[in-house]
């Protein structure tokens, strides 16, 4: 298979019908973006029945900028994201131990399970709801059984600052969009450390997060991983557009041999899991 015919499967997955229900990141966010975009509106038809054409403008102009934003935060939750993670999972080989931090209602856990043939992916979350509507163990049970992957797949209720793991129990750390919950500079920096802790020598970390990425690396370099970089992951990850961006913080333990397991980086020819694209 081409290079060339590859991604362009991947891509086309990442934005086919899943079966699963996956919710809405931060809800009240969006909801509060659409209820603004009314309101500047409401302004605008206020002004210009009252002879203020400049105000009307100016609050019309406010109105589809904010209309703009709560388009890119609903594509970002329901397509964008998904898009993203799938090619960032590409590289995964089948037989992986991978950790979810923050698992929520299943989206990134259950892409990376789809592709595991012998391996085993484990979620771990406090389940709240303030961080992703319907944010429950039983909706995310019923997503994993829905997508064909349950077998797969472990569901644990617990803080990520506190992992009940033993040291280097996996292989790939994952996490989206969940560690700037952690409303504490140390809490934060104590889930990084656990995360590293339990990752295998030569593992792999990924975490996408708009906020505290540079705090994220900063805690990795202390604890010696050199092999660490942070990029801009774009568009298809901003909610509200480039000032709510998302960076990937992609990490890699050092290996007690001094050497390196290689995983596919993304685009590397990844054969497409099975269709999950949008949700109900």
């Amino acid at each position: 298979m081409s290079r060339q015919v590859s991604v362009k499967s991947i891509l086309r997955y990442n934005v086919s019908v899943k079966r699963g229900s996956y919710g809405f990141d931060a809800p009240w966010a969006l909801a509060g973006l659409f209820f603004g975009a009314v309101v500047l509106l409401v302004l605008a038809a206020v002004s210009y029945v009252n002879d203020v054409p400049a105000a009307a403008i100016a609050f019309l102009l406010g109105a589809v900028y904010t209309l703009a934003s709560a388009a890119s935060y609903l594509y970002t939750t329901r397509r964008g994201k998904f898009a993203v993670w799938a090619e960032e999972l590409g590289r995964i080989e089948g037989d992986e131990r991978i950790l979810d931090l923050g698992c929520g209602r299943g989206m990134v856990l259950l892409l990376a399970a789809q592709r595991l043939r012998e391996g085993r992916a484990t979620g771990i979350d406090l389940w709240r709801g303030v961080d992703q509507s319907g944010n429950a163990e039983g909706v995310t049970r019923a997503n994993a059984e829905a997508e064909g992957v349950s077998d797969r797949v472990e569901l644990v209720t617990g803080d990520m600052r506190e992992l009940p793991f033993d040291d280097g129990r996996f292989d790939v750390i994952v996490s989206s969009l969940a560690i700037h919950n952690i409303p504490t500079v140390e809490g934060r920096e104590r889930a990084v450390k656990e995360a590293h802790r339990v990752l295998r020598p030569g593992g792999l970390m990924l975490i996408a997060d708009f906020q505290h990425t540079p705090q994220y690396e900063s805690v990795l370099r202390e604890l010696g991983v050199v092999d660490v970089r942070r990029r801009d992951l774009g568009w298809r990850f901003w909610y509200g557009g480039p000032w709510f961006k998302s960076e990937m913080l992609e990490a890699r333990k050092p290996s007690s041999n001094g050497g390196e397991a290689v995983l596919r980086r993304p685009h590397q020819d990844a054969a497409p899991a099975k269709d999950v694209g949008e949700g109900a």
